[in-house]
């Protein structure tokens, strides 16, 4: 996989971009606040229809633009792609490859992959389980497109059963029994089959991970991964009808895939909790890796690298180690000072105010 060239049109501060990109490392420099991250960002946007900041479609789209149009032109086993999505505020974005309009945006998904590090990677491991079960899902997503529309059909029943509920105001008639009858049977269904893909995930992740560590920390460690369910003894099914009369008296899907946690733990100690800062850096940054190597197995070829402005918030030795642990492929890199020691690039990019040129 390699994305060789990349244009912009009314995508964030840039009015229009055309970058040529090296097939080995390209390093994106310039100051805060001028537009590094947005080009790392496109790229992302191209491979997930997302953005890796988790902003939504109107903030991506320049100020004074209604729309805003992402184009990659990618090679992936010797096939040429063109690559192009177009973000409009407010109404249906749009896909296509090589010309050829998509059913749906999300059939992009697949034809460019990316592995995203970024300075709030901390928050996989010291923050809530949201931020552990979106790695997870994001993960399933690179390595089944599918699995995009299992969490969208989780969402979307989430979102039923909650207005269902609210509407109760907590109590249980036939018809509002009825009627959570089948949207539990829905939720059981999709909640069963998320949760075994998310297990069948950290079974593949787990033994990568432990050697990701060990070469970013630069030390061994017991590196444990564990995702179980309270759930999932009995199956999603039991556990709503048990839980339904605290879900009409809170309003809300107190059980399910959507509160799950991915239990993290170094030495046999819960990394949040218990790991020095340094360790959790390292656990973060092995995550990434992790993902990035099984993606790479999976798919015969390595995602496209992002690492936006990592190195800032890393000591020089966990830089070093970062960089000796890099797998071969493309990497944009972006940097608001120095290169680390022993980076070097292909091709430097300058940003500067929404404009970009190539040293």
């Amino acid at each position: 996989m390699r994305l060789r060239r990349l244009w912009l049109t009314d995508f964030r501060g840039y009015p229009s971009a055309d970058v040529t990109l090296d097939d080995g490392l390209t390093v994106v420099v310039g100051p805060n606040g001028h537009g590094k991250t947005n080009l790392l960002e496109a790229v992302g946007y191209l491979a997930t229809l997302a953005s890796f900041r988790g902003a939504p479609t109107d903030a991506l789209i320049r100020v004074g633009a209604d729309r805003a149009v992402v184009r990659g032109e990618a090679e992936r086993e010797g096939r040429a792609l063109l690559l192009e999505a177009e973000l409009v505020a407010g109404g249906r974005n749009r896909a296509q490859i090589n010309r050829q309009p998509l059913r749906r945006a999300r059939d992009l998904l697949g034809a460019l992959q990316v592995s995203v590090f970024a300075p709030d990677d901390l928050a996989l491991v010291k923050g809530g389980p949201a931020e552990r079960r979106t790695y997870l899902d994001d993960a399933l997503v690179a390595l089944h497109p599918r699995h995009d529309q299992l969490r969208s059909d989780l969402d979307k029943i989430l979102r039923q059963r909650t207005a269902l509920l609210k509407q109760a105001g907590g109590r249980l008639t036939p018809e509002i029994e009825l009627t959570l009858d089948v949207f539990d049977a829905k939720l059981a269904r999709v909640g069963d089959e998320l949760a075994a893909a998310r297990r069948g995930l950290v079974d593949r992740l787990l033994p990568v991970l432990g050697r990701a560590y060990d070469r970013v920390a630069r030390a061994q460690a017991e590196v444990t991964a564990v995702y179980d369910p309270p759930w999932a003894a009995d199956g999603l099914a039991a556990a709503l009808v048990a839980a339904r009369r605290d879900d009409l008296r809170r309003a809300v899907t107190t059980i399910g895939p959507h509160r799950d946690d991915l239990d993290l733990a170094i030495g046999g100690l819960p990394a949040r909790t218990h790991a020095s800062q340094g360790e959790q850096r390292s656990l973060a940054l092995a995550l990434r890796l992790s993902v990035h190597e099984v993606v790479s197995e999976h798919t015969g070829t390595p995602p496209v690298m992002l690492l936006d402005d990592v190195f800032s918030e890393l000591d020089p030795d966990r830089s070093d180690a970062l960089l000796h642990s890099l797998p071969a492929g493309q990497t944009l890199l972006s940097t608001a000072g120095a290169l680390p020691a022993g980076a070097v690039p292909g091709r430097v990019l300058r940003v500067h105010e929404g404009t970009v040129r190539a040293d």
